[in-house]
């Protein structure tokens, strides 16, 4: 029975003539240096770093253009490729099939790879993943980026320990006077008689009243100097005087607070560099322009505060003011169902954060989830100025808010 994932003869067919995509490789024979080929090329797409969650195919008899080479394809033949999985060389085995096909004209033996669900595979030990229409051996940050998926669904990494940490690392009155009377009403706090530790950790601030060692989420919210623990996790703000990156700054920040003083420290400073044209028209009427639209600056931030990638990096988010644009840069790509293909999209989300996530809400950070793109869009059209734009790939998201075109300086 033909597998419900695996492409129709008029797909492979088109696909086999496609010079340009990242799914597909050729072998014009299954000799020489081909089987290890084959091999690298079948753990790429198992891997599917660009995440087309979309099986790569290995076509075995044609040429690099596509063109069928005549080659016999036999049931010995097919046995080969069938071991590739099975001979213990690519770890964990990868779903795959193979099979005969008659495509333009001639046979051509078809071996089709569905994405890890468990990534990364190796093969030989090596990571191998897929560069546009080429194999290449995996970086740090794109192993990185796989280990991130085979834990998608497993405890994320906003809830795991900070060994380095201890209580003593936590703002605990901030805790017990800020957050805790939000997240919880005040009724319920004074009926049960819960210990601090006990606290903590049912609002995943720890792992566990026994073993009160602060969690990632624990860092975020409540340690004076997240840093200590999360090298990346602050915000670097610069204003540039001009719309280059070479061209002078004007002023910088470098917030490096727990989360909620982070985001506090961020508006004020946006709402500074905000500047606001008036014009009198007849009688007392007054027209006024916004460069930007602060609300819309403050979802796109809060956005990218929540579902940026805090493992395994030093990079803050960014938030780089020029004289006609605001750039906001956060470290870590899609997650989960979200795609570079379907980002932004409304009812599209996935938390990578999921902990985090809930923490700003009752910090009173967001108001709901998955509406932070829609209220900044939103924002923006109220203030005529165009939509965000976003630059997405497997380690960054780059948003972009142009400045409203038709603001002009007070005219005096």
């Amino acid at each position: 029975m033909q597998d419900p994932k695996s492409y129709s003869e008029a797909e492979l067919a088109s696909l086999m003539v496609d010079a340009e995509s990242d799914l597909v490789e050729r072998k014009a024979a299954f000799a020489g240096d081909a089987p290890n080929a084959v091999r690298q090329a079948i753990c790429a797409f198992a891997n599917d770093l660009p995440g087309h969650a979309r099986p790569g195919v290995v076509f075995i008899g044609a040429g690099d253009d596509g063109t069928p080479s005549g080659l016999e394809i036999n049931d010995a033949l097919l046995l080969k490729l069938a071991q590739c999985r099975s001979d213990g060389n690519i770890l964990p085995p990868p779903t795959m099939t193979v099979a005969k096909h008659r495509l333009h004209g001639k046979d051509v033996a078809v071996v089709t790879v569905e994405p890890a669900d468990a990534p990364p595979v190796r093969y030989r030990g090596r990571i191998w993943i897929r560069i546009g229409p080429s194999r290449a051996l995996a970086s740090a940050q794109d192993e990185r980026i796989l280990n991130e998926r085979r834990r998608h669904g497993d405890a994320p990494f906003d809830a795991r320990p900070v060994y380095s940490a201890t209580l003593t690392d936590l703002d605990l009155p901030r805790f017990q006077y800020l957050y805790l009377p939000s997240a919880f009403d005040p009724e319920v706090l004074a009926a049960n008689d819960r210990t601090l530790e006990e606290r903590l950790a049912a609002t995943k601030m720890i792992v566990a009243a026994e073993e009160p060692t602060p969690t990632v989420l624990g860092i975020l919210m409540l340690s004076p100097k997240p840093t200590r623990f999360l090298p990346g996790a602050y915000v670097q703000f610069l204003r540039f005087n001009g719309t280059e990156r070479h061209d002078p700054i004007e002023d910088n920040l470098r917030c490096d607070a727990p989360l909620p003083d982070i985001i506090r420290d961020l508006d004020a400073t946006m709402r500074a560099h905000i500047r606001t044209s008036v014009e009198v028209g007849t009688g007392t009427t007054e027209v006024r322009r916004a460069t930007y639209a602060l609300t819309a600056l403050q979802e796109l931030v809060r956005n990218a505060a929540m579902h940026r990638t805090y493992e395994g990096t030093n990079s803050p988010i960014h938030v780089s003011w020029f004289e006609d644009r605001v750039e906001i840069i956060s470290p870590g790509g899609p997650y989960g169902d979200v795609s570079a293909a379907n980002f932004g999209q409304p009812g599209i989300v996935s938390y990578r954060n999921p902990n985090l996530a809930d923490a700003m809400r009752v910090s009173g950070l967001v108001q709901r989830y998955g509406v932070g793109i829609p209220l900044a869009r939103q924002a923006l059209r109220e203030n005529n100025q165009p939509e965000p734009t976003f630059e997405v790939d497997t380690h960054h998201v780059r948003c972009t808010t142009t400045i409203r075109p038709d603001w002009r300086p007070r005219q005096t």
